[in-house]
């Protein structure tokens, strides 16, 4: 028998072997093998695929911590997986151009949230999601970091802190920890847990790991101050609107930390976070103007003068607006009859019909984006009548939302201002105030279903994730023409109060759009800005030098997730297969 053909059986068998533990480790109906079974976890959100040996479903973190053992002992790459909700392929792999195999380990089963603190913190397991922590908490008079968005298709507590997700509340910045339990190898391959949760928990993985599945520590286990649970000083970093860097961004160094930012460089088993008060009495304005000066006045006068800080400011382009409305108008009313605790289950199910349709090869691409789309328009017109009117009128919306005792200090203000100004504004009532920013969420979903029902004239999305320096007075983009010519619409919408701006791009069948890509990379840079903002790098972006350091000093095997910002895919970083 040749050595190759000999290489081929041993892999061959050492796969089954590995297969076969990790089976009795969790059972073997969470171990999923062949392409069929493992498309919805090897396929992103919106970007990225590639190859699988498994994919292993732990019930508990012991599990968990078993399942990793077991693949760090037979090498390969370990990808782990939350609600796999992300825009930049960061929870899949990308191609197949690996020096090892891949297993994707998927958390989705551990949702566990135990509230500590008085309600003032939370300890979540790697499966529990935003939906749900913020169902834990609302009797509490409590919130997460993140409310609305991506909460609503089903995105993880964990996924937020790994990617350092920024989220649209002003006051509360990118989700950050310093406290967590994960699992790290070290340069000569050993792997450790490390709990740095601020929980007493006992001294070896079985104690630590078998405790917080059974919830099995109280009060007096709970380190009081043992770090930071959240990015407290966020909430005056955002008010320096003359200051010359962005307010959020993934590689600022400030806001890595373990977990924090660790985009899969670690596999993470528990997060201790901040909670935060329900604001009651909050009131939304709707803004709009044909003059983006004129949000330029409104962000720094609410950021510099005002007392009270506006909880969220959402900014709308009028051809975000439109593509929202025909497009998003399914998950919109999905959300708004049925709540967000749905949607993940219907998305999991979406996904499996997919899978399905594209088994049989005859059926047309994207068959149920296509049927979902063709039953919302059977629904009558879903938006406020003052929000149409304000979408025909102007080109420019922003949604200002206060706290209460924000709201005569806003609208004295909002008067003055548009009684000399050219653009205009409303007090929402609750329910226009809710569609207002469920419309606004719709927006970002609303690009993809276009694609998937355009894909005769639509290339692809190019989708950017931007942000802009705090002084930054000019921020509405300027296409250079042989660019501009490429694209069929521009969707422009994000957290303007922020300066953090999502930036999808429509591209014109025949483009190349990774090329396209690079070409407004090159714009971003003579414009001071950093990208991306908040969804990470993924497979999407390069890493910076200290975001790709800091991976390295994570996981200088680079067993877990290698290749994310375009590093290398090989063992140690190489720069070819062994």
């Amino acid at each position: 028998m040749s050595a190759v053909r000999e290489g081929v059986k041993q892999s061959n068998s050492s796969h089954q072997s590995l297969v076969g533990s990790l089976k009795n480790i969790v059972g073997g109906k969470y171990v999923l093998t062949g392409d069929a079974a493992t498309r919805r976890y090897r396929t992103g959100f919106r970007f990225g695929q590639g190859k699988a040996l498994a994919v292993v479903r732990p019930g508990t973190v012991l599990e968990q911590w078993r399942v990793l053992q077991a693949c760090i002992a037979a090498n390969v790459i370990v990808i782990t997986q939350a609600s796999n909700t992300g825009l930049t392929g960061g929870s899949t792999p990308d191609g197949n151009d690996y020096d090892r195999d891949i297993v994707i380990v998927s958390t989705a089963r551990m949702k566990k949230v135990y509230v500590i603190e008085q309600g003032n913190q939370v300890v979540c397991l790697p499966g529990a999601t935003l939906d749900q922590l913020e169902k834990t908490l609302k009797p509490l008079g409590r919130e997460p970091h993140s409310v609305i968005g991506s909460s609503c298709i089903g995105a993880s507590v964990f996924g937020g802190v790994c990617n350092n997700s920024g989220g649209a509340l002003v006051q509360r910045g990118p989700a950050y920890t310093q406290l967590a339990v994960f699992g790290q190898v070290d340069a000569d391959g050993k792997l450790q847990l490390v709990n740095h949760l601020g929980v007493r928990l006992g001294s070896t993985p079985e104690d630590i790991l078998g405790r917080l599945d059974r919830g099995d520590f109280s009060d007096v286990d709970v380190q009081h101050n043992a770090g930071a649970a959240s990015d407290r000083n966020y909430v005056s970093y955002v008010r320096e609107i003359d200051a010359d860097t962005p307010a959020r961004f993934n590689a600022d160094t400030h806001r890595l930390y373990e977990a924090s930012g660790s985009a899969g460089k670690l596999m993470v088993f528990a997060v201790r976070l901040d909670t935060f008060s329900i604001e009651q009495g909050a009131k939304v304005f709707y803004i709009g103007t044909n003059q983006p000066h004129e949000l330029t006045e409104i962000r720094r006068h609410a950021l510099h003068d005002f007392m009270h800080l506006p909880i969220s400011g959402e900014y709308l382009h009028r051809d975000a607006f439109d593509v929202a409305e025909k497009y998003g108008k399914d998950t919109f009313l999905m959300i708004n009859y049925l709540g967000t605790a749905r949607l993940p289950a219907l998305f999991g199910l979406k996904n499996r019909f997919d899978a399905f349709f594209d088994l049989l090869g005859f059926l047309p691409s994207h068959l149920s984006d296509r049927v979902l789309q063709v039953l919302s328009g059977l629904f009558p017109s879903h938006l406020p009548k003052r929000m149409k009117e304000y979408r025909d009128k102007y080109e420019h919306h922003l949604l200002l939302k206060v706290p209460a005792a924000g709201v005569a200090e806003t609208q004295a203000f909002l008067d003055g201002y548009f009684a000399k100004a050219s653009g205009g504004y409303f007090a929402c009532t609750d329910e226009e105030g809710e569609k207002a920013f469920l419309h606004r969420f719709a927006a970002a979903g609303a690009a993809i279903r276009y694609r998937s029902v355009h894909t005769k004239e639509v290339e692809n999305i190019v989708a950017l994730d931007i942000a802009l320096r705090r002084n930054d007075r000019d921020w509405l983009e300027k296409l250079p023409p042989e660019i501009d010519e490429l694209i069929s619409i521009k969707l422009y919408y994000g957290h303007f109060l922020c300066h953090v701006f999502h930036q999808d791009y429509i591209v014109k069948k025949g483009n190349d759009c990774l090329e396209l890509e690079h070409k407004m990379w090159k714009l971003l840079d003579r414009r001071g800005a950093e990208y991306p903002a908040e969804h990470n790098v993924g497979h999407l972006y390069h890493a910076k030098p200290a975001l790709a350091s800091f991976y390295q000093q994570l996981d200088p095997c680079n067993c877990f997730n290698p290749g994310i910002g375009q590093t290398s895919k090989f063992a140690k970083y190489r720069d070819a297969k062994a």
